[in-house]
């Protein structure tokens, strides 16, 4: 099931040179209940890749999106993603279950409000 959902991130790094996974600005982790090394499926909206990496904790305040390692070859700078989390649940679970959807603002990848 859909456990979380940040829409439209704009990708503000991509650094080959580096291990591997997702970094996040904390307060996007945080406003979506991302937690630090977890799995995500990322899509990119501007050319239609999916793939699977893990959340890096970023700088708290700065709208960092940063992908690394292979899948910086996967986005350009300026591309806008989308990060999903799931998560499993039994049936009953499921039927009162209720996503966290974040919708940044797109330009600046901070919370609106």
């Amino acid at each position: 099931m859909l456990r979380a959902k940040l829409h439209r991130l704009t990708v503000t790094q991509a650094d080959l040179n580096y291990i591997g996974s997702i970094t996040l600005d904390s307060d996007l982790m945080d406003a979506a209940g991302l937690f630090d090394g977890e799995k995500v499926q990322i899509v990119n909206v501007n050319n239609g890749e999916r793939l699977e990496t893990y959340v890096i904790t970023g700088e708290r305040g700065s709208g960092q999106v940063c992908l690394n390692g292979p899948a910086a070859r996967r986005v350009q700078e300026g591309d806008l993603i989308i990060v999903i989390a799931y998560a499993q649940m039994t049936p009953e679970e499921a039927k009162v279950h209720q996503p966290i959807l974040v919708f940044p603002d797109t330009a600046t990848n901070r919370l609106k409000g």
